[in-house]
């Protein structure tokens, strides 16, 4: 962030994921040159949703997912996983580097490569659950005393 501006909260935070989504969108253009994904369908808007997914649960915005950020998204598509479980599944992203966090190109690897990762099927099936809404959108329908069984 530039020194010459005075920025606090809201402004501060907005400038820090502005820039955040700059750089991944930098590992994305590397992503759509590389001759390993160009038969990849639809790859330019696969990119664009897992930065979106990415940049959501990057809690500490240093550009990658620690265990906390993990247990967030794990919690929030309503599967949630204990510390054991999400060190497995780290490990099984990055492919057993020592480190405790996902970067985002461990994050896009998994998610276009053909490995089955178990964060990978959490978040494929979270994608096909919110596509078509179970409930319908709006007020419920009005009802009247004998229309009720």
């Amino acid at each position: 962030m530039p020194t010459s501006q005075n920025v606090q909260g809201g402004k501060a935070f907005g400038l820090l994921k502005e820039q955040q989504k700059q750089k991944l969108e930098e590992i994305n253009k590397e992503y759509l040159e590389d001759q390993k994904y160009r038969d990849e369908e639809d790859l330019p808007e696969k990119l664009e949703s897992l930065k979106n997914k990415y940049a959501e649960f990057d809690l500490n915005d240093q550009g990658e997912i620690d265990m906390m950020g993990l247990k967030r998204m794990m919690e929030k598509l309503g599967v949630p996983k204990t510390h054991l479980e999400l060190k497995k599944m780290i490990v099984e992203v990055t492919g057993g580097s020592s480190s405790n966090t996902i970067n985002y190109r461990d994050f896009v690897k998994m998610m276009l490569g053909k490995r089955s990762a178990v964060l990978k099927l959490v978040l494929l099936f979270e994608d096909k659950a919110s596509g078509s809404p179970c409930k319908p959108a709006g007020p419920p329908p009005k009802r009247d005393i004998a229309s009720l069984p």
